[in-house]
């Protein structure tokens, strides 16, 4: 049964791991069938080395197994909120990839700096709620998904295909699952952009080294007269 699917939600789930996203088994990545209305999801808690294809678990709209020896992710009912409200997704990746989670934690969006960021993204990656104590309690990862589909009222979700759920980590979506994993790479990379342009323009302008330390740093170790290691004065090898 969805085969295809099943290969492809496999690779996925591999290029997490090899794209340095996720250590351990922090993450995870789905696709959906429309026509059968199932969903290919990874096992969970089962190490991406040992994974084969066909240990892919096959699920209904509603969460129930319909094919697979193992249990599906424990972030499966977040996986299905997207599918079910955000048309045209056919992909969907969590992770807990390090710049990503970090701005996640930090309870920020993600502002739009530049082009890359603009490239994958329209306008700023979204912040979700906190979700609420009883949320958390009566059924954490549906409510999970059911926050980041309040937070894209008004936003299309193929325009912006992140979010970052407030003190937990990224999920991306994509109309498949490798364009899932493109989302969640371009994320992890325009993360680490924010952070650095941030800190470069709270450090505003460095005085610079004055230039007599320079030029006898450059001199003692490359001018005539080279002192620096082993080498006899003025032997440069």
């Amino acid at each position: 049964m969805l085969e295809q699917l099943k290969k492809d939600v496999f690779e996925a789930n591999q290029r997490l791991v090899s794209s340095g996203l996720v250590v351990l088994t922090w993450g995870n990545a789905s696709g959906y069938d429309p026509e059968s209305k199932l969903v290919v999801i990874k096992p969970s808690g089962v190490d991406y080395d040992k994974m084969t294809a066909d240990d892919m678990v096959v699920v209904d709209l509603d969460g129930k197994v319909v094919e697979g020896k193992l249990r599906p992710s424990s972030d499966t009912a977040t996986h299905i909120e997207f599918y079910k409200n955000f048309p045209g997704v056919r992909g969907a990746v969590h992770t807990h990839s390090v710049e990503a989670t970090a701005w996640a934690q930090a309870c920020r969006e993600i502002p739009a700096y530049g082009t890359t960021h603009a490239d994958t993204f329209h306008g700023p990656v979204p912040l979700t709620r906190f979700l609420t104590e009883q949320e958390v309690s009566e059924a954490y990862e549906l409510n999970t998904g059911k926050v980041i589909v309040e937070r894209f009222r008004g936003l299309e979700p193929m325009a912006v295909p992140g979010v970052l759920v407030a003190g937990h980590a990224p999920f991306t979506w994509g109309k498949n699952p490798a364009d899932a994993v493109d989302h969640a790479i371009a994320l992890e990379a325009i993360a680490k952009m924010a952070r650095l342009t941030e800190q470069i323009h709270a450090a505003k302008q460095a005085p610079g080294l004055v230039p007599y330390v320079g030029e006898k740093h450059y001199q003692r170790k490359h001018g005539k007269n080279a002192y620096y290691g082993q080498s006899a004065p003025g032997d440069r090898g």
